[in-house]
C-alpha cells in the first residue's frame, strides 16, 4: 500500500494532494498571497497528509529526479534558487519589493522546501518536458520551457484519463493537452503515452492572464536589459489593468476584448503547430484553473474543435478541489514509490530524465552562463 503527495507551485495557489492506492484522500489547495502572510498554513497542510511514502516537491524548471536528502543542508536554499527556479534570491527579493505577484510564488516555493529539507521529508524533485528522453534533442534547441515541472505533472493525469477511459495501453495514447493557468499556459503532445514536443509558459505564441509569453527578438534588443520579475508580466493583467479572473471574464469592454482574443487565438495557434508533432491526436484535453470558466472553455472547444474531439481533462478518483496539475505531482511520486501508478511513470521514461533547463542553448551570448548556476550532482 503506497501513499504518495504532490505538491502543485500554481501562479495563483499551491496546492497538496495526497493519495493512497491511486485514490485521492487529502486535498488543500492554498493561496499564494496567504502564505506569504502566514507560511505555517502549508507546513501544517503537509504533515496533515503524513504518513507518506514520497513526495513531489515543487520543482521549477525541472531536474532529473532528485532526493532532497542529496543536496547538503548547507547549499541547499542557493542550490533551489539557481538550479530549481534558474534565478537568485536577490532577483526575487527584489521583484517582491517592486509588487510583482510570480515572485511571491518563487519566494514560498523556496522557504517551504527549505522548510521540507530541514524536517527530513521524503521529498523528490521531477523533470520538467525537456529532461525527457522522448522529446528529440533537435526539438530542444535554443529552448528552456518547454513545459515546467507541473505541465509535465499534468500529462502524466492526462496519459492516465485516456487510457483508463478508452480502455487502451498507455503505448496507444494520443492527445495534445492545454493547461490554462492564472500565469502560464502551455501546451503539451502526447504520443503512443509519452511527451513529444511542448510549448512553455515562457515561448507561448499568445500572452498567459500574466505573463507576456513568447518575446520578439526586436523587443528584447529595444529594451536591453531584463531581469526576472518582467517574465511575470506582459499579459491579460498588463493589458487590462484586471487582476481578478472573474472580473476579466465578466466585464466587456474594448482592452477586454483584445487581451481575450490574444490568449485564446495563442492557444489555438499552439495547439495548431503541435500537430506537426502529433498529427492525429484522438482528443484535446483542456487543464488548468481558466478552462473552469464556461466562457473560457466554450471559446476553446469551438476554436479547438476543428483538431480533434475537446473535453475536459478528467481527476483522479476522490478528487475534487485540487488542481490536476497537483494530481498529477501526486501520481509521479507515486509512481517513482513503486505505487499503482510505477508502470506509467516508467512508460512515459520519467525516471530517465537528465538534466536541466540549461543543456540546450546554442548561442554565443550564452556562454559563462550556465556557470552562473550551482551544480551540485
Amino acid at each position: 500500500m503506497t501513499r504518495a503527495a504532490g505538491i502543485d507551485p500554481g501562479t495563483k495557489s499551491m496546492d497538496i494532494c495526497a493519495i493512497e492506492d491511486g485514490e485521492v484522500y487529502y486535498e488543500n489547495p492554498l493561496d499564494n498571497v496567504d502564505l506569504a502572510q502566514e507560511p505555517e498554513k502549508i507546513t501544517d497542510a503537509l504533515r496533515e497528509t503524513l504518513p507518506v511514502d514520497l513526495i513531489s516537491g515543487p520543482s521549477g524548471y525541472g531536474v532529473e529526479p532528485t532526493r532532497i536528502e542529496e543536496i547538503p543542508e548547507s547549499i541547499f536554499e542557493e542550490w533551489y534558487y539557481n538550479y530549481i527556479l534558474l534565478t537568485t534570491k536577490a532577483e526575487i527579493l527584489k521583484g517582491i519589493g517592486e509588487g510583482v505577484f510570480g515572485a511571491i510564488l518563487y519566494k514560498n516555493m523556496t522557504d517551504f522546501s527549505v522548510w521540507m529539507r530541514r524536517e527530513r521529508f521524503p521529498v523528490i524533485f521531477i523533470p520538467g518536458v525537456i529532461q525527457l528522453p522522448t522529446v528529440p534533442y533537435y526539438r530542444k534547441i535554443n529552448k528552456m520551457d518547454m513545459g515546467t515541472a507541473d505541465k509535465l505533472a499534468v500529462t502524466v493525469l492526462g496519459v492516465h484519463d485516456q487510457a483508463r477511459r478508452f480502455g487502451i495501453p498507455y503505448s496507444e495514447v494520443s492527445c495534445i493537452l492545454v493547461e490554462v493557468g492564472f500565469g502560464y499556459n502551455a501546451v503539451m503532445g502526447i504520443e503512443k503515452g509519452r511527451v513529444v514536443d511542448g510549448i512553455g509558459g515562457s515561448m507561448f505564441p499568445g500572452i498567459g492572464y500574466l505573463t507576456i509569453s513568447a518575446l520578439d527578438g526586436e523587443l528584447v534588443q529595444v529594451v536591453h536589459h531584463w531581469e526576472r520579475k518582467d517574465v511575470f508580466e506582459g499579459g491579460v493583467v498588463s493589458v487590462t489593468g484586471e487582476m481578478d479572473p472573474e472580473g476579466f471574464v465578466k466585464r466587456k469592454d474594448a482592452k477586454n476584448e483584445i487581451a481575450f482574443d490574444a490568449m485564446m487565438e495563442g492557444i489555438e495557434k499552439a495547439v495548431a503547430s503541435m500537430k506537426v508533432s502529433v498529427k492525429n491526436p484522438k482528443e484535446i484535453l483542456l487543464s488548468g484553473r481558466w478552462t473552469k470558466f464556461n466562457e473560457i472553455k466554450e471559446e476553446l472547444i469551438t476554436r479547438l474543435s476543428n483538431h480533434a474531439d475537446v473535453r475536459a481533462l478528467g481527476f483522479l478518483e476522490g478528487a475534487e478541489k485540487t488542481k490536476e496539475t497537483a494530481q498529477g505531482y501526486a501520481m509521479v511520486a507515486d509512481g517513482l514509490a513503486g505505487g499503482v501508478f510505477k508502470e506509467l511513470i516508467e512508460w512515459m521514461k520519467i525516471r530517465e530524465a537528465k538534466g536541466t533547463a540549461l543543456d540546450y542553448i546554442h548561442h554565443p551570448k550564452f556562454k559563462g552562463v550556465p556557470e552562473r548556476f550551482v551544480r551540485f550532482k
